[in-house]
Formats: C-alpha cells, structure tokens, sequence
C-alpha cells in the first residue's frame, strides 16, 4: 500500500492511465459476457436443432457406406439390379445412412433422372395389397392402373415397372428401400418380397432392394423360393465399441459450432434434398436447415474453445467413459448432450457446460431406483430392512417371516435408545409397506392359509443396494 501511495503522489498521470486501461478491459469483458448471452438463445437452438433434426449426416462407417453408394450408382447409370440386406442394431444408425448415400447421389445427373425411390414401412404396410398401393402412388402411375384389372400381383407389379421405360425402351431404375424387412417376412406366402426379389434377378427392370432390420436371423425368416432369389449380399452395421477416443471426438464434434464456411456447405448439401421427388421419404422435409443460422466468428471461437477447455477436465473424461460404458451408439450420446444444451440460460454462470454439468447428468445414470426408494424410508423401516440382511447374511438367504425380523429387530432396539417402545402393530405395519413397495416378496400363494405374521418372504435387495442406501441416509 505505501508502494502504491507513492505512485499516486508522484506518478498521478501514471495511476490515471493505469485506471483507464483497467476499465477498458472491465468494457471489454463485459462486451464479450453481453455478447455471450445474446448468441446463446441462437446457440442453443441451432445444437437442439441439429442434434434433433439431422438426418442426413453420417459419421464413420466408410466401407459400408461406399458400398452402399457403388451398388446404388450401378443401378442408376449401368441399369443393374442388386438386392442387400442392411443388419444392425436399433439406434445405431441404419436409416441415417441410407439417408446420406441417398444424400450424395443427389449431386450424380443420372441418379436424379434415371431412378426412383420408393419408400415402404413394415410398420405402416402391414400387407401386400398397402404395399402395392404405396408402390403405385409412389411411382405416380395412378392414372395408369385406374380400371385395369390384374389377375396376380406378379402381373401388377411387371406392369407398373413396364409403364417407366422410355421410348428407347431403357427402364427407369427404381430403389426399394424396405424399413423393419423382418415384419415383410411375415406377410402372406411373402408374396411382396418374391416378387421384388424375382425381378431383381431377372432383365425386366433394373431394381436395388434395399431391406433394413434389427433381426440377425433375418435370413431364416424368408421361405425357400424367396430365399433362393435373394443374392446373399448382407452388411453388418455395429457402433464402434473398442475406440474410446472416436466417441470423444463425436462428443466434440456434436456440441461445436460450425465455421461459417462449413455453415454455407452443409445449406448447400441440405439444400439439394428437394430433388428428393419422394412423399414417404419424410427426412428431407423435416430436416432442419442450417441456412438460417448466422453466428458472430468471435462467439463461434469462444464456444469453441470452451468446448476444447471443456474435454481437458478429467471429470468430463470419466464421465464420459461411464457413458461410453452404458451406451456406445450415437443416439445415446445425442440425447446425452441434448439435456446438457437444454440447461444453458441466458444468465450469467449458466451460459456455458460446465464440468459439473456433466459429471451430475452423468450421475443419473448410476441412480438405482432401488436404492432411491430405501432413502425415503422411515428410520423403523430402515432398521428392519438392516434386520432382513443380518439374517440373511447369517442364514444364507433363507426366507424369513415377520416374527422372525421382529425378534431381531428386538435384540438391536435393546441396544438403542430410540428405538424402544415401539408397538409391535407398528412394526408389523412397516414390515407391511415393504412388501408393498416389494422390497420383500412373498415366497407362497396368496390362497394359502396362514397368518400374515408367519408368511415367508425373501429379500428383494442385494447388500450393495442396502449398503449404498445407508451411507446416503447418513
């Protein structure tokens, strides 16, 4: 203090710009919060937005997803047919990348003009004759199957695929894409799928089926004929669960801000869904439209870099391996970040995800639900549940009934003050309320004739749960 007393009495030109330079930078960061607060409501929109409504970007997976691109190319511009099976598990992304194939075909001349897509749902056409009404309304070919009758489906659908060929007499490709193919299967004598399948190996139309399911043993499913007609052509799609550093970068990858530069490509990429002519591809419609979205560069580069901040924490690094541990799949993590985003407010101390953010939402996903109902028991009911675990610890899990928890329970009321004089008509009701809350289950028929203080029960807890309980009830 006396230092700076000094420079005030003898540099006070010195101290009134030291003063001045010290609110500048007061204006400057007060600038940068003010700043901060107004992007934010921008900001999160545009991550609830994306992580919602992105339907067309794909990450990872370049061998199934070139592979997937080559065999739809040859169908539009070599007029070949192919049938393949897409396998995988729900949520990992199969439809998403049909998606975005379908997504980079769009900028191939011959695949718009040369092909079309048709889009069918096990779910939505639950038999042959909804699927082929889809197919005609799909291929816009109403008008000319109004008044003609067809003796076979067979004879329907050479129809509808003679209709596309040009004067030339070169065929419009068509791409089936068959979502839950396993509910197809269940159709009768597979009619649909025999039919789709003899075409594909046949030079009637240049045809790619394309089915998507969950099931593994989808190929069991199909009977003999359809089976022999099907080309064998199966890719597997699993999320990667070995590479620990991929879903971090997806993590970063998710929560980031685009560069204005990739802004403006990915508008342009979404932008080029609308020569999707499909009404059952509902993707391109829906997709949100990252056109709209400006953001200052100085608030991109500070979120940006918080973020980097952000994964340099251990915490956030644990947490995000739990949630590696529970869930591998992409859609898991969308929904992760999804409730990290919907806590930003435009306040100060909340405009940002913070370490804590995580580590608590992660939290969560530990609770037991078990364990959250032992902490809102009474101190009586507590005690007894400690009762049924000494027992069953001394007696190897043996079941047990209400007199015997209640003469243990005795022996440790002995010990505590505040636990004596209790009824026993209280006891046995709280020994009631675990068995409702089914803490406890009973091991004998309800028809049984035995008085509700020597029914057997058996414990519906493991230890750890108990013992989890008890250090949060402390």
């Amino acid at each position: 203090l006396n230092h700076l007393k000094i420079i005030i009495w003898t540099h006070n030109s010195q101290f009134l710009l030291l003063r001045f330079n010290s609110t500048s930078k007061e204006k400057k960061r007060i600038s940068e919060m003010s700043d901060g607060v107004e992007e934010l409501p921008q900001i999160r929109r545009f991550l609830k937005e994306r992580l919602q409504r992105d339907y067309s970007t794909f990450r990872g997976h370049d061998t199934e997803r070139e592979n997937i691109r080559q065999l739809l190319q040859r169908t539009a511009e070599m007029a070949e047919s192919n049938s393949l099976l897409l396998i995988g598990p729900r949520g990992v992304g199969k439809t998403t990348l049909i998606n975005a194939v379908l997504t980079d075909l769009l900028n191939n001349a011959d695949f718009i003009q040369n092909t079309l897509v048709v889009h069918l749902n096990g779910y939505l056409h639950t038999d042959d004759k909804l699927a082929l009404k889809s197919i005609t309304v799909q291929m816009q070919l109403e008008n000319a199957c109004d008044g003609k009758v067809f003796g076979s489906f067979a004879e329907n659908l050479a129809f509808l695929l003679e209709c596309l060929k040009a004067g030339n007499k070169r065929s419009k490709s068509v791409v089936f894409i068959l979502e839950e193919f396993d509910l197809f299967c269940a159709h009768h004598n597979q009619t649909l799928l025999y039919n789709l399948f003899d075409v594909s190996q046949s030079a009637q139309a240049p045809v790619c089926i394309l089915g998507i399911t969950c099931r593994l043993d989808v190929i069991e499913l199909l009977e003999k004929r359809v089976k022999s007609r099907f080309s064998h052509r199966q890719i597997f799609l699993f999320p990667n669960a070995d590479d620990f550093s991929i879903y971090v970068k997806l993590f970063e990858a998710l929560l980031k801000i685009p560069t204005e530069r990739e802004l403006k490509k990915h508008a342009e990429r979404v932008a080029s869904l609308k020569l999707l002519q499909s009404d059952q591809l509902t993707f391109h419609r829906n997709h949100y439209d990252p056109g709209k979205y400006k953001f200052n560069k100085r608030s991109t580069e500070r979120w940006n870099n918080h973020i980097d901040a952000l994964l340099q924490h251990t915490n956030v690094r644990q947490a995000l391996q739990t949630l590696f541990d529970y869930n591998v799949s992409e859609a898991g993590l969308k929904i992760f970040i999804y409730s990290l985003v919907a806590q930003l407010q435009s306040r100060p101390g909340k405009t940002q995800v913070t370490s804590e953010q995580v580590t608590q939402l992660i939290s969560s996903y530990n609770n037991d639900t078990k364990v959250e109902i032992l902490c809102g028991l009474s101190i009586l009911e507590m005690c007894l549940i400690i009762s049924m675990k000494h027992h069953s610890e001394i007696y190897d899990r043996d079941p047990f009934n209400f007199e015997i928890i209640y003469a243990r329970f005795n022996k440790f009321a002995k010990l505590s003050t505040g636990m004596q004089n209790i009824e026993r008509g209280v006891v046995l009701k709280a020994f009631e309320h675990l068995r409702n809350l089914e803490l406890i289950l009973p091991i004998m028929s309800c028809a049984s004739k035995v008085q509700k203080e020597f029914e057997m029960h058996k414990l519906a807890l493991t230890y750890g749960q108990i013992h989890q309980a008890v250090q949060r009830y402390q």
